[in-house]
């Protein structure tokens, strides 16, 4: 399900920016219908602890997960609202623009 339209209210899951397609515990949370800071409720699949995400929509396989408003990483799996969206189905879509070799931190003999 969705998230749905409820009044404002001290809702315990936060969404960070219009764009993103997750929401973040603000409190640890079991299994059930929890509020949604700002408005709505939606229904949480699996307890979730404190500053984890879940799916606000359903995310496709390869679709990227939105946090802030921009991308953190790819979800690797599809992941239906109220998920749990953490290492198990989401990975980061990091590349390094460069690598430290042995001499980075300066001259073995020295």
């Amino acid at each position: 399900m969705t998230a749905t339209k409820r009044p404002a209210g001290n809702g315990r899951l936060l969404r960070l920016s219009e764009a993103d397609n997750v929401l973040v515990a603000t409190a640890p949370l079991a299994a059930g219908r929890a509020a949604i800071n700002g408005g709505g409720e939606i229904d949480v699949l699996a307890p979730v602890t404190l500053g984890h995400k879940i799916a606000s929509r359903p995310i496709e396989k390869g679709e990227k997960i939105l946090k802030y408003g921009v991308p953190i990483g790819s979800a690797t799996e599809n992941i239906a609202p109220g998920a749990h969206v953490h290492v198990h189905n989401l990975q980061s879509d990091y590349t390094p623009t460069y690598a430290l070799g042995e001499t980075a931190w300066g001259d073995k003999d020295a």
